[in-house]
C-alpha cells in the first residue's frame, strides 16, 4: 500500500467517527502473559520493599541504632586522679597536675595556613618537619604530644586550627626531685608506675577511670554532651615510712662522699630499730624524675637494693654472735692470731697486721680474719648457714620494693674448708646494702629481727628471735669498741653520742678475678648505743683517691649522716665525750 493510500484510510476512519487511538495503524498486539509478568514483578518488588522496611524498622532497630551511634557518638575516658605519695609527716613527695594531650585529624589540620602550623610546632616544642611528618598519615587520629601544660594548651586553642583537639590527662610532679627519686620512682606518659613505689603500688595509686558519652562532629568537636556514664574513682594516697629530713641528710652525705673520695657511686640507708621502717634510702649518681630526657642506666640503678657485694668484715659480728650463742666461746676467750696469716686448704688467709694475742672482743675491734676462721672451725657449717638464712641472706627479699636482689649463699653441704673459712669473714657470699643493714637488727633489738617496711607502720611488728638478748648485748659492746680510737672505725665517732658498728672492704671482681685496685668500702652501725634508734649502712663504690678502705671512706660518711640524723630526730646525747680523737694512722680492716 502506498503512502497516499494509508493517509486516505486514516482520513476515511476519522470521517466515520472512529477515535484516533483506535486506529488500526496504532494497534499493538502483545501476549497477555507479558503484561501479567510485569504486573507480578512490580508487585513482588513492592512486597520486598515492604518486608525490608518492616525488617529494618522492626527487627533490626537495635543493630541500626548501634551502628549509627558508632559514627557520631563517642565515649570519652575520664582519667582518675592518681593518689599522692606522702612521707611519714605528710609532706608531698609525688602529686598529679592537670595537663592535656594534643591530638589531630591530619587531613583537616593540613588545610590550615602554613604560619599556623609553624606556630603549633613551636608551641609543642618540636621541629616543624617532625610535626608535618606526624600529620602526613593515612590515619584519622594521631597524638601530637602528651602531657602538655595548661598555659600552652590555652595558646594552642587560640590558633583555632580545624582538626586539633585535646584530651584531659595528668602529669606526675615530684617536689623533691633527685633527692627522693630512687625511693618514690616515676610514672610514664600513661600515668603508670615504672620504678619504685610508683610501680609497687600502681594498683592502689591509679584508681579507676570513668567515662562520659558525647556526640562529636566530623571535626572531632563535641556537639552534645549525653552525660556521665561512669564516675571516676580517685586513687588512694600512699604514706611512706621515709622521713624527708633524714632523706635529705642521707642524700647530701652520700653525694659529698662520692665527690670527696672520687668514687664511682655511693648509697646509704637508715632503718628505724623499733618498727623496721626505712627512714631514708639514698643513691648517687641520681636523676631528676621531672626531666628524664637524659636518664642513663647508671643514674637509674637503686644500688641500696639491687646491687650485691661481698659484705666482708661487716659479717664478722654475726660469726662471733653464733660462737657466743652456742657457748663455744666467750667475750674473754683468748686467741693467738700470730704471725698475721694462716694456711687453710693450701690458701693463705692474712690480716693487715700481726695482732698477736687478742680476746674475742679484740678480734672484732681489730677486724682479724684469722680470728674469724678459728671461731668458724669450732662451729658446724650447717649452723653458720642457718644463721645467715635467719637474718635474710640468700633469700628472695620481702621488702615490698620492686627489683630487690636476693644475694647469694650457697648450700652448706657444698662448702669446702677454704670456702667456709672465707665466709666467716664475709667472702664467698653476696648481699645488698639493705640486707646488710637489716641483719644488724639482731644486735640493735636484743636478738630478734623484724620485717622491713617502706610504708608507715602504726604498730611495732613482732620479731623472730635469732640470738639471745645477752649475746646481742655482748656484741653491741664489741661494736662500740670498733668505733673508738683503737678500732677500725675510729672515723665513725660522733661527738656526744655512743656509736657502734663495723667497717668492711671488699675487692671487686674484674674479669673473673679479685682486683687489687677496685674495691667497695662500707659501714654498718647502730646509733645511739645506749638506746638504739637507727641502723645506718653506707657504701662507697670504687673510690679512686688515696683513701679507699671502709674505715677511711664509709666510716666518716656514716658519722656525718648519724650526727645530722640524731640531731634532726631530737635524740638526746648519750655520751659526755665531745672531743673526737682519730689516730694519725687509723687501724684498717683486713680485706
Amino acid at each position: 500500500m502506498t503512502r497516499g493510500a494509508k493517509a486516505g484510510g486514516a482520513r476515511v476512519a476519522a470521517s466515520k467517527g472512529v477515535a484516533f487511538s483506535k486506529s488500526p495503524l496504532l494497534a499493538v498486539r502483545l501476549p497477555d502473559w507479558r503484561s501479567r509478568l510485569v504486573l507480578f514483578v512490580l508487585f513482588a518488588a513492592f512486597a520486598a520493599l515492604g518486608v525490608r522496611a518492616m525488617w529494618l524498622q522492626g527487627m533490626s532497630t537495635q543493630f541500626l541504632q548501634k551502628q549509627g551511634k558508632s559514627r557520631y557518638e563517642r565515649t570519652l575516658e575520664l582519667p582518675a586522679f592518681r593518689g599522692r605519695i606522702l612521707d611519714r609527716n605528710g609532706e608531698v613527695l609525688a602529686s598529679s597536675l592537670p595537663v592535656k594531650a594534643v591530638w589531630a585529624i591530619p587531613e583537616d589540620v593540613l588545610k590550615a595556613p602554613p604560619e599556623k602550623i609553624q606556630e603549633l610546632a613551636r608551641l609543642l616544642e618540636m621541629p616543624e618537619t617532625d610535626l608535618r611528618k606526624k600529620l602526613d598519615s593515612d590515619r584519622t587520629f594521631v597524638y601530637l604530644k602528651r602531657q602538655v601544660e595548661m598555659p600552652v594548651i590555652a595558646r594552642i586553642e587560640k590558633l583555632k586550627i580545624d582538626g586539633i583537639d585535646t584530651r584531659k590527662e595528668y602529669k606526675r610532679f615530684y617536689p623533691q626531685g633527685e633527692v627522693m627519686t630512687h625511693l618514690v620512682g616515676f610514672t610514664n606518659v600513661e600515668d603508670k608506675g615504672q620504678e619504685g613505689m610508683e610501680l609497687q603500688y600502681q594498683k592502689e595509686l591509679m584508681g579507676v577511670p570513668g567515662s562520659r558519652r558525647v556526640i562529636k562532629d566530623r571535626l572531632g568537636h563535641i556537639a552534645e554532651d549525653l552525660g556521665m556514664f561512669r564516675e571516676p574513682h580517685q586513687g588512694k594516697d600512699l604514706v611512706l615510712s621515709v622521713d624527708s629530713k633524714l632523706q635529705y641528710i642521707a642524700f647530701t652525705s652520700i653525694k659529698n662522699a662520692v665527690e670527696k673520695f672520687e668514687a664511682k657511686a655511693g648509697a646509704a640507708v637508715v632503718l628505724d630499730v623499733k618498727t623496721g621502717e626505712v627512714l631514708a634510702l639514698a643513691n648517687y649518681p641520681t636523676y631528676n624524675p621531672n626531666d628524664r630526657s637524659k636518664l642513663t642506666g647508671e643514674q637509674l640503678r637503686n644500688r641500696v637494693i639491687t646491687d650485691t657485694f661481698e659484705p666482708g668484715s661487716t659479717i664478722k659480728p654475726i660469726t662471733v654472735a653464733l660462737g657466743l650463742e652456742t657457748r663455744r666461746i666467750t667475750p674473754e676467750t683468748v686467741w693467738d692470731v700470730s704471725p698475721g696469716y694462716t694456711i687453710i686448704g693450701g690458701r693463705r688467709i692474712r690480716d693487715t697486721h700481726n695482732y698477736g694475742i687478742q680476746t674475742t672482743g679484740g678480734l672484732i675491734q681489730k677486724s682479724s680474719n684469722i680470728g674469724m676462721t678459728r671461731i668458724a672451725a669450732m662451729i658446724p657449717q650447717q649452723e653458720m648457714w642457718e644463721i645467715y638464712t635467719k637474718v635474710g641472706f640468700g633469700q628472695a627479699p620481702r621488702f615490698g620494693f620492686p627489683g630487690a636482689a636476693a644475694g647469694r649463699v650457697r648450700p652448706w653441704k657444698s662448702w669446702k674448708p677454704i670456702e667456709y673459712a672465707n665466709m666467716s669473714f664475709g667472702h664467698g657470699l653476696s648481699v645488698s646494702l639493705l640486707q646488710l643493714a637489716r641483719s644488724y637488727m639482731i644486735f640493735a633489738r636484743n636478738g630478734d629481727i623484724i620485717p622491713l617496711s617502706f610504708t608507715k607502720v602504726d604498730e611495732e611488728p613482732i620479731g623472730q628471735q635469732v640470738i639471745s638478748p645477752k649475746t646481742a648485748a655482748q656484741v653491741r659492746t664489741m661494736l662500740e669498741s670498733v668505733v673508738s680510737p683503737q678500732g677500725t672505725a675510729s672515723k665513725a665517732q660522733v661527738a656526744g653520742y655512743r656509736i657502734g658498728g663495723k667497717t668492711g672492704t671488699a675487692e671487686k671482681i674484674v674479669n673473673g678475678r679479685y682486683s687489687r685496685t677496685n674495691n667497695i668500702g662500707y659501714f654498718a652501725g647502730i646509733a645511739p648505743m645506749s638506746q638504739p634508734r637507727f641502723i645506718i649502712a653506707v657504701m662507697v663504690d670504687d673510690p679512686s683517691g688515696p683513701l679507699r678502705t671502709g674505715g677511711s671512706v664509709a666510716a666518716p660518711t656514716a658519722a656525718d649522716l648519724a650526727s645530722s640524723a640524731l640531731r634532726a630526730a631530737n635524740v638526746p646525747p648519750d655520751s659526755s665525750v665531745t672531743d673526737i680523737i682519730i689516730p694519725e694512722n687509723p687501724l684498717e680492716e683486713s680485706m
